[in-house]
């Protein structure tokens, strides 16, 4: 099923769900539980941006993003910017853990076409910044070669242990 994680800095909790749960369990719950994810996912990614001091990129207000999508679908409009900002969010947590952000043409084009295509894919994006554990990635220093040291010089391992035995 779904693997939590801990949103470090926080006490919440991200859950890595299955593209494939998330695009067919709509089907067998009558819509039920799109937006209850839909609303888990606004709240992973705000607790995310409060424990960063991100709001304004991660938003704030699950529960405002969910009425969007539940009673501003009447008037369309709504869940149109909902959608679209929910998928700025996703990209904008990606870029803060120096992922590969989604594609917002190709996302674009899975919404108009099959939403349930969309919604995996936006299910298996986000799952890329909780597999990382919401850290930043670090940055490994190289190891010096022989030829980054010059000429006749060799690495540590290369030459051994420096150590004198006696006889």
């Amino acid at each position: 099923m779904a693997e939590e994680v801990q949103i470090p800095g926080t006490q919440a909790t991200a859950k890595i769900r299955s593209p494939w749960a998330v695009a067919l369990l709509p089907f067998a719950t009558l819509s039920v539980y799109y937006f209850v994810w839909y609303y888990k996912i606004n709240r992973e990614m705000a607790d995310l941006g409060r424990a960063r001091g991100k709001t304004d990129e991660l938003g704030d207000s699950p529960g405002t993003s969910l009425l969007a999508t539940t009673l501003g679908l009447l008037i369309i409009v709504p869940a149109l910017v909902s959608t679209y900002n929910t998928a700025k969010r996703i990209q904008a947590a990606q870029r803060l853990n120096g992922i590969q952000p989604l594609n917002g043409w190709l996302a674009l084009v899975m919404y108009l076409l099959i939403a349930p295509v969309f919604w995996a894919y936006e299910q298996s994006e986000l799952s890329k910044v909780w597999q990382q554990g919401g850290e930043p990635p670090r940055v490994e220093p190289a190891e010096a070669t022989p030829a980054d040291l010059g000429p006749g010089a060799s690495t540590p391992s290369e030459s051994g242990p420096e150590t004198t035995e006696f006889r």
